[in-house]
């Protein structure tokens, strides 16, 4: 026994002879680890530094050859074949050789993959009949993790092996896996006896029971191969579902290879080689991984998406390296993913049921219904009859009871996407066929998204074929531009179905009236179809549509909006968070861009799916009430006719009048309220909803002491934005009040939407916040309205002083972003305002910052649009002098511009 691992020897080792190899590479290193070996340089080192000074050498070779470009797999076996031969070193250094028990290898390390920092799975098989080694046993252990391996370990008896397989399928899983490394194998042999197939877990169970584990496991990763940071093991087209086929072939006919599963024609050739070259893919990956991280690492989060970038050799073009490299990722998945998808329904139809009556019912003469799947009736039914290619989608969408298409038919689609070529795509039937893809399918998403994952629809578009699997690389676009696309597409087909009219009223009601959906489908397949080229996505994708349905012989009409749709994606959303959208002229010229009420209407859906097709997280009652005003006041417009805008006069005395009305109701006197208004400017009436100027002036009638603000919080159907909480501020006008409010709000956990200041000339300050919560949630709790409103009353008052920023920390996700602040200032003349636009990178206290440089520069923020889009804000300043007047001086705007820059930019900021 061993008592004392490194004997006298390990006080004499130094740093170096640990880390120097005695050994030129890892294959040496390896070949070198025998007994022999390892046991001389026991006697030099002592036990542990030895083997360390082994395993060093194995990292270091194999390493080396990983960066020269050697298979993964090769490697992972070789690391493999290391562990063991140290391990069993170490099994017969504490006498455990001999002991009658087993020393078995289970999970990835009994398959042969290990990884730079995998854990090491073993189990110990007991002898019951052999006397007790518990103390060798835990000594062993505990040595292995002295040694730095990372070990996961089981001790169990045989017959506690199969009870707790019998219980659970994860163990039987890992048992299927089993290999022998040191010990007695008859242990071993009768492990494998006692779980056989026809003793625990039969075929469909052990079938049915990893399908749900694989649902539960995709169902963690989003169900899709597009994560952000996608999971390589986990996610769906991971590592863990090329291992599934692997095991239902263990378990249901004892095959251990990709060769066996070919050569007994479960798999194709050339499904053999996608498994193949897709395993290394990921090996190779989580293999970079493990060495970038440091440790075991199988997320792919944006840092080492750059790392991996560089290592695979791309560079920046008109797509980033990162983006490049993270389409090559998720092409691969979704490729793996398929294949997954279709050889589990190629188990549980030939095999797994194999016994089971076949139901079958004519669909045409080329297809008919095979337990509800659309199946060919001919293996050769898309050679002779290439338009097949389309019509089994339509098949799959229209036909009762169809659950999607067999796979066998799934693969002769892809043995035969080579027959749509230029006479494929120029065949006037074939044209028809598609177009009938978005008018008479019931099932026009899921449709769509299976012609893609099988490479009809980038075949048939190749402009499409371009962008699937194409990352945006920021926080804001949450899904590759496929992924995107389709969710635009299918939020159009829920705006016209009656149980989410409740969630999207106003949507609803528009969509359901436009006389040609067909048409808006067709905008939401081409509106993104231009990103990853270079230049305007939109005008790129608008000369694709036109070209599209000039061809597919829509009318001039037709055509016309589709293209303006695609060409317009962005306007509707642009105008509603970045203009202010209560100045009629504003209204004015997005109307004249639109023209009329149809154009409008089409807009307005597909701008609603657009933005809930992006990011989960992006939609809220904010962006709603925005793009609801937007479009209620252009409709006013288009209805007055364009010819006759309104006056801006008439809109601001209609909101006096109205405001004076309901006043009027709660006592107040048309003297009494001249005077309250005499104060305020145009803009003030111009910009605020009639039912809040009530609410302002009711309130400050009522404020007694003119010294201490008034703070004034409600929401819900109170506010003129439902959801939102409206705060109003009524104060001495105080140059850093913007700078204190913003940073009072950010300690209160809250997100600010929208701001508006108006100065009086009775030297008062009217400023009006709609905020959410910080996450985009609206604030429900009373309690904390309550709390929000006498905070914000005790901190701007004078003698409070400025209030701390925020020390909330920038999340990770975001820190993994380098954005260097843009600005933009221009003058806008007619309302004697300078603009000021930002981009920078979200972090907290930004706009308390912000404003520090407005009061250094004796700036007075009039009104502020806050826009986050993911890691980065866009935001909107209407900024004047102390004389409010706009800031004509090139040289001051462009110091503004540089100290702001600074201000966000600087070490502190970030």
């Amino acid at each position: 026994m061993v008592s004392n691992w490194n004997a006298a020897k390990r006080s004499e080792a130094t740093e170096d002879q640990i880390q120097t190899s005695p050994i030129s590479s890892s294959r040496g290193a390896i070949r070198q680890l025998t007994a022999e070996h390892l046991r001389a340089h026991r006697d030099e080192l002592g036990l542990l530094d030895a083997l360390r000074n082994a395993l060093h050498s194995v990292d270091t070779g194999l390493n080396d050859r990983f960066r020269a470009g050697e298979s993964a797999g090769q490697l992972l076996l070789d690391r493999a074949h290391a562990v063991d031969q140290i391990i069993c070193f170490a099994w017969s250094e504490f006498e455990l050789e001999t002991s009658g028990h087993a020393l078995v290898a289970v999970g990835g390390y009994g398959r042969g993959e290990l990884h730079p920092f995998s854990d090491i799975d073993i189990l110990v098989l007991l002898n019951t009949s052999a006397s007790s080694t518990t103390d060798a046993l835990e000594t062993f252990l505990t040595f292995l993790w002295d040694l730095g391996l990372h070990i996961g370990h089981s001790v169990r008896t045989v017959q506690e092996c199969i009870e707790q397989a019998d219980a659970d399928v994860t163990v039987l899983t890992n048992l299927l896996e089993a290999r022998l490394l040191s010990g007695d194998e008859a242990l071993l042999a009768s492990v494998e006896r006692g779980i056989d197939a026809d003793k625990i877990w039969p075929p469909q169970d052990f079938f049915q029971a990893k399908l749900e584990e694989q649902a539960k496991r995709h169902e963690k990763y989003g169900d899709t191969e597009y994560n952000l940071e996608p999971n390589v093991k986990g996610s769906p087209g991971g590592l863990r579902d090329l291992q599934l086929i692997g095991w239902l072939g263990r378990r249901h006919f004892g095959w251990r290879s990709v060769q066996e599963l070919r050569d007994n024609q479960i798999i194709t050739p050339q499904e053999a080689k996608t498994i193949t070259e897709g395993q290394e893919f990921l090996w190779r990956v989580r293999y970079a991984l493990h060495l970038i991280a440091g440790r075991e690492e199988d997320r792919l989060l944006f840092d080492h998406q750059r790392e991996l970038a560089k290592f695979w050799g791309f560079e920046d073009g008109d797509k980033l390296a990162v983006e490049q490299f993270m389409q090559l990722y998720y092409r691969r998945a979704l490729a793996l993913s398929q294949l997954n998808e279709l050889l589990l329904q190629a188990f549980d139809q030939g095999i797994v049921n194999a016994d089971h009556s076949v139901a079958v019912e004519p669909i045409d003469e080329h297809f008919e219904l095979r337990n509800g799947y659309v199946s060919m009736r001919s293996d050769k039914v898309f050679v002779a009859h290439p338009a097949a290619l389309i019509e089994v989608f339509l098949h799959a969408g229209n036909v009762s009871g169809a659950r999607g298409i067999d796979a066998a038919t799934t693969r002769c689609i892809g043995a035969c996407l080579h027959l749509i070529d230029d006479d494929f795509r120029a065949d006037e039937a074939h044209k028809a066929l598609f177009l009938r893809l978005f008018s008479d399918n019931q099932q026009v998403t899921r449709q769509l998204r299976n012609m893609s994952r099988y490479g009809v629809l980038g075949r048939y578009l190749p402009a499409f074929g371009k962008i699937v699997g194409q990352m945006q690389f920021d926080l804001f676009h949450s899904y590759t531009v496929d992924a995107h696309t389709f969710r635009v597409i299918e939020n159009i087909r829920r705006f016209l179905r009656p149980e989410n009219a409740e969630r999207f009223p106003v949507t609803s009601r528009v969509a359901r009236r436009l006389p040609k959906v067909s048409l808006l489908y067709l905008a939401g397949l081409f509106h993104d179809i231009g990103k990853g080229r270079g230049g305007d996505h939109s005008e790129l994708g608008a000369v694709d549509a036109r070209v599209f349905c000039e061809s597919h012989g829509l009318n001039d009409a037709d055509t016309d909006l589709v293209v303006w749709l695609v060409r317009a994606h962005l306007l509707m959303s642009a105008v509603s968070q970045r203009k202010d959208i209560s100045d009629p002229e504003v209204v004015q010229e997005f109307a004249k861009e639109v023209k009329t009420q149809n154009r409008l209407d089409y807009l307005f859906t597909l701008t609603v799916a657009d933005i809930n097709g992006t990011n989960p997280n992006l939609w809220n009652a904010w962006r709603g009430s925005l793009l609801r005003q937007l479009y209620n006041e252009t409709k006013k417009a288009l209805s007055r006719g364009l010819e006759n805008p309104v006056d801006r006069e008439m809109w601001v005395q209609e909101t006096r009048n109205t405001a004076q009305r309901v006043l009027e109701d709660r006592g107040f006197t048309r003297a009494e309220l001249e005077e309250l208004w005499s104060e305020r400017d145009e803009d003030y009436f111009l910009r605020e909803k009639a039912e809040d100027i009530a609410w302002h002036t009711e309130a400050i009638a009522s404020h007694r002491d003119a010294s201490a603000p008034l703070v004034l919080v409600r929401n819900g159907v109170e506010s003129s934005v439902a959801n939102t909480t409206q705060i109003f501020i009524y104060a001495p006008f105080d140059i850093s009040s913007f700078s204190q409010t913003c940073s009072c709000l950010e300690q209160l956990n809250l997100s600010i939407h929208d701001a508006r200041v108006y100065h009086g000339s009775d030297g008062m300050s009217l400023d009006t916040y709609y905020v959410l919560d910080y996450n985009g949630d609206p604030l429900e709790d009373p309690e904390r309205l309550r709390h929000i409103r006498e905070h914000l009353s005790r901190s701007l008052v004078p003698e409070a002083g400025l209030a701390l920023i925020s020390p909330r920390l920038t999340p990770r996700r975001v820190r993994s972003f380098q954005l260097a602040t843009e600005t933009n200032f221009v003058v806008d003349e007619d309302r004697d305002v300078s603009i000021l636009e930002l981009t920078s990178l979200d972090r907290p206290g930004l706009l308390a910052r912000l404003g520090e440089v407005f009061v250094e520069f004796g700036l007075i923020c009039q009104a502020a649009k806050i826009q986050t889009l993911g890691e980065r804000v866009e935001d909107i300043f209407m900024l004047t002098d102390l004389e409010q007047r706009a800031i004509s001086d090139t040289d001051l705007a462009a110091r503004i511009q540089a100290a702001i820059c600074e201000k966000l930019d600087s070490q502190e900021a970030a």
